[in-house]
């Protein structure tokens, strides 16, 4: 079967979704099939570059390509799916947030521009005929599903997406700092953390890993640091190697997680796997799919004094962040996280 993924890119900003289409590409050409990444410049500004990007991928033709026909595609963001193909299943990361669960919130850009509202119900109107016109709707998350469902009464199926290498997620010792692995970006909420950090008088290290998605961002970070007298508690890694993520993953005390409504998350079973707790917020969306309260990690409030007083607890009682650790590994290993069985749903006719 020769089939297509329908990904965007941002040029030079990699991340969990690009991390997806590559693995889901191996496992479609392991299971015996041709399969190819097809990607579009997604551009969500100004709103009539937008506009423009809607109408050009309704425009396109896939059907085939040099005399090949495309016998599946599958679309795991917006706006690809509004790409017609007769035979079409998604896999949905999220949709456009900004029109949906972030169009109250401050990180929703569409809501400050002027036409904003009227551009928020296109897109609406264009999810709900491409996505109900799709052959199989699912999702990466739990979380994902439940927002197609409240915002487009769209019923889906989650199918979890397994971390890359997951044979190679280790635990060697619970050692002396937190690890919080993600893209600096303002929707993370790392600046919650370097709040936090105020609060705890512990000589705690938090090392934080991953790229900016804007150097402005990650300098005002360090700034606040700074001004906090908390840049000693802090370690800023940048983009890290494969290797050093298994080893900052398997030696960590505990894992940082603190996403506005994530819609799933590598970091969770990344931190499971390597028998990690997660520490994580209750409006962290995707990682609560995971983190049981006290039971394999710790849940709480969107507030820099309970963050602190969660980190300081284990801090001080290394034995909890083993057990909650231990629990956390029992219960990623209770999840399906299947390739073949993600395979065969998406190509199923």
């Amino acid at each position: 079967m020769n089939v297509l993924i329908l990904n965007t890119q941002v040029p030079f900003c990699y991340g969990g979704a690009e991390v997806l289409a590559e693995d889901l590409e191996v496992q479609l050409k392991a299971a015996g099939h041709r399969a190819e990444i097809l990607t579009l410049p997604f551009k969500w500004y100004p709103q009539q570059t937008l506009a423009n990007t809607i109408l050009a991928t309704k425009l396109m033709d896939i059907s085939n390509f040099n005399g090949v026909t495309i016998d599946r595609v599958i679309g795991l963001k917006f706006p690809m799916w509004l790409i017609p193909h007769p035979k079409m299943s998604l896999w949905i990361l999220h949709q456009h947030r900004a029109a949906y669960d972030l169009w109250d919130s401050s990180l929703s850009d569409l809501a400050a521009m002027p036409d904003g509202k009227a551009l928020r119900d296109m897109i609406r109107r264009e999810d709900n005929a491409a996505i109900r016109n799709c052959d199989s709707v699912f999702t990466i998350s739990g979380n994902v599903t439940g927002r197609l469902k409240q915002y487009n009464n769209i019923s889906s199926e989650v199918l979890y997406p397994p971390p890359r290498s997951m044979e190679r997620f280790r635990v060697d010792s619970y050692g002396d700092y937190f690890f919080f692995p993600s893209r600096i970006t303002p929707i993370k909420r790392q600046e919650l953390v370097v709040e936090a950090l105020v609060h705890v008088p512990e000589p705690v290290k938090v090392v934080f890993a991953g790229e900016a998605d804007s150097p402005h961002y990650l300098e005002k970070l360090q700034k606040r640091a700074r001004e906090l007298g908390v840049s000693d508690k802090i370690e800023w890694r940048g983009r890290i190697s494969e290797e050093d993520k298994f080893d900052l993953y398997a030696n960590a005390l505990m894992v940082i997680f603190t996403p506005v409504d994530e819609d799933y998350g590598y970091v969770t079973p990344e931190a499971m796997l390597s028998s990690k707790a997660v520490l994580t917020l209750e409006d962290a969306g995707g990682a609560t799919e995971f983190v049981r309260h006290e039971e394999n990690g710790l849940i709480v409030q969107a507030d820099p004094r309970a963050m602190a007083f969660a980190i300081s607890r284990i801090w001080n009682d290394r034995a909890e962040a083993e057990r909650l650790g231990a629990a956390a590994r029992q219960r990623v290993d209770q999840i399906e996280l299947s390739w073949d069985r993600i395979v065969r749903s998406l190509l199923r006719t």
